[in-house]
Order: structure tokens, then C-alpha cells, then sequence
């Protein structure tokens, strides 16, 4: 098919990071933005291309699919309307900010055909990937560490705006299963945060086959902090996200062989050399690769439920 027509929800932050990779993207076309506030929506026409549009309905007709990336308590409509469109789309995470609303829009995407995308953007870190590529045996214990300093801007908890990445990532270490049990302690610190916003999240879980996982979640560290941990029996791999290096390690006991008691201890350590593009680069790349029916839509959004219950029931304990 011709390169697709893309237009894009969210001239934000993050919007604009969105109109970057698909403005200079050799696969698809940036044909407008939408954004209500006609200053943050020309700035960014301005710099990337494409038309300023104040609504839904007048950028859909130009549309071959869509990307969204304005404030997740806008998700549930502007979804709404793209099905309603037909049109593929790609939505920051969480898809919506309810568990009921997401599986809602997942499955009219379903009845009617139309691919989603959630922006798991971890997925696509080159380090994340080339850890997946030194696991040997499957995980017994995942570890996963995602602080960063306050950020007044950030409306919704920690869960949903970023501990969604790692419940994403550790239940696809343990072959994308829902846990059978997810326990969590909440913290509510921050004067600036909105009433029922959670600081602070740590959780557990315990998945079928004994394996289990752990991760925590916090925006009043003092530095950024994005770490993974996957250990098996045999080794284990650790991978920072924000770098994204990637080492392996595997601990031996060496048996003396002079006659003499006692054993030797060595731990081995693997570096790979980790290379790849920009992760929101290669995830709008999955993106068109889903548009142009190379990947399976129906696996796609079966991909996306299971870290979104994940952090619902998280919530529920809170």
C-alpha cells in the first residue's frame, strides 16, 4: 500500500515527540495534528508539517490512521470516534484510564476489525531486546525499578502513567500471562498530587508455574531510575533501561583440585554491544508494519489486556 496518512491526537509533550518520528519517518505521511488549543497545535504544525485541525471530525477524513498521544482522560472518546472512522490507531498507555473502558474499546476494535496499538514503548528498547535474546531458561523472578524525581504536570498516579511499562514487561517475561495473584502497597505523599493519585506503588506477583515478579514505582526519587532484573537458574540478566546496557552474569563454584579444602567462587559477566534505533522510532515502525497488515492485528490487542489488569487490580488494593 502507499505510505499511510497519519494524523495525530496531542500536541503536548509527548505529542510533540510523536510528530518528531512520524514527521521524519520515510514510511508515512504527517497529515495534521489535533489538539483544541490552537497555539500548541500551529507550534507544532508549524515545526513538523501537516494541518492544525480543532476537532476529531474534520482530521479524520484525511486520515489512513492515527496516533494518540493527548492526555489519557481524553483516550476513551477520541478512540470512540477513530473506530467509529475504522481507522488503525496507536494509543499512548494506558489505552484508557479504567481496566472497564479499555476492554470496552479492545473489543469493538475486535468485532470490528480494526487494529489498536498501546504505546509500550519498553518493548521496543534496544536493551530490553537484546536482554530477551540472553535469557537462557525461563524466568523464576523479575525485578523491575522505575523512580524518578516530582513532575507536577503528571495528573494520574504512578500505576497508570508509568508502572503500566513494567507490568507490560514482566508479564511478557512470563509469556504475556495474566498472575494469579498481584498484591500492592500504595503511598500518598506529594502535596501537589491530585486527591487519589498514588506517589509511591510497590507490587507483587505470583504467576502460574511458581514464577514470581516484583516491581515498584516512585515520583518522589531525587534521580531517574529504570532498572530490570530477570533471574533464572542458571544466570541472570540485568538491563538498564535508561541506557540501555544490557549484562548477563553466571556465578560457578569451583572445587579445589590441589588436595586442599575449600572451592573457588567466579562470576561471569556478558556485555553485549547493544544497538538499535530510537524506541518510539521502532515502535511507529511496528505501527505502520500493523497498518500494512504484516503483523497479526488479533494478537496485537490480545498483547495489550494483561499489563492493564495488572495495575487495575493493583489499584483495587489501593
Amino acid at each position: 500500500m502507499a505510505q499511510p496518512n497519519v494524523v495525530l491526537f496531542g500536541a503536548g509533550t509527548m505529542g510533540r515527540n510523536h510528530a518528531r518520528i512520524i514527521s521524519t519517518s520515510a514510511r508515512a505521511n504527517l497529515v495534521g495534528i489535533v489538539d483544541p488549543f490552537e497555539a500548541n497545535g500551529r507550534a507544532a504544525t508549524d515545526q513538523y508539517g501537516g494541518e492544525w485541525y480543532a476537532t476529531a471530525e474534520d482530521a479524520l477524513k484525511h486520515a489512513d490512521a492515527v496516533v494518540v498521544a493527548a492526555s489519557t482522560e481524553y483516550h476513551y472518546d477520541i478512540a470512540r470516534e477513530i473506530l467509529d472512522a475504522g481507522l488503525p490507531v496507536l494509543i499512548e498507555k494506558p489505552i484508557c484510564p479504567s481496566l472497564e473502558q479499555t476492554e470496552e474499546i479492545l473489543a469493538t476494535a475486535e468485532q470490528r476489525g480494526v487494529p489498536v496499538q498501546c504505546g509500550f514503548l519498553e518493548r521496543f528498547n534496544a536493551g530490553v531486546i537484546a536482554a530477551q535474546s540472553l535469557i537462557e531458561s525461563e524466568p523464576v523472578y523479575v525485578r523491575a525499578e522505575r523512580h524518578s524525581p516530582y513532575w507536577s504536570r503528571i495528573k494520574t498516579g504512578v500505576a497508570w502513567d508509568v508502572l503500566v511499562h513494567d507490568a507490560d514487561l514482566i508479564s511478557r517475561m512470563f509469556g504475556s500471562q495474566t498472575p494469579e495473584r498481584v498484591n500492592a502497597e500504595l503511598g500518598y505523599f506529594h502535596p501537589e498530587s491530585l486527591e487519589g493519585a498514588e506517589d509511591v506503588i510497590d507490587l507483587t506477583l505470583r504467576f502460574p508455574g511458581n514464577g514470581i515478579a516484583s516491581a515498584s514505582a516512585s515520583r518522589i526519587g531525587q534521580r531517574k531510575v529504570r532498572r530490570l532484573t530477570i533471574q533464572s537458574l542458571g544466570s541472570m540478566v540485568e538491563v538498564d533501561l535508561l541506557l540501555r546496557g544490557v549484562t548477563k552474569y553466571r556465578h560457578a563454584n569451583i572445587e579445589g583440585t590441589d588436595g586442599r579444602a575449600g572451592f573457588k567462587q567466579m562470576t561471569e559477566m556478558e556485555v553485549p554491544e547493544v544497538s538499535g534505533l530510537e524506541p518510539l522510532a521502532a515502535q511507529f515502525d511496528h505501527f505502520v508494519d500493523l497498518v500494512e497488515g504484516k503483523i497479526d492485528a488479533d494478537e496485537e490487542r490480545r498483547s495489550i489486556l494483561p499489563a492493564h489488569r495488572i495495575i487495575a487490580s493493583a489499584l483495587q488494593q489501593g
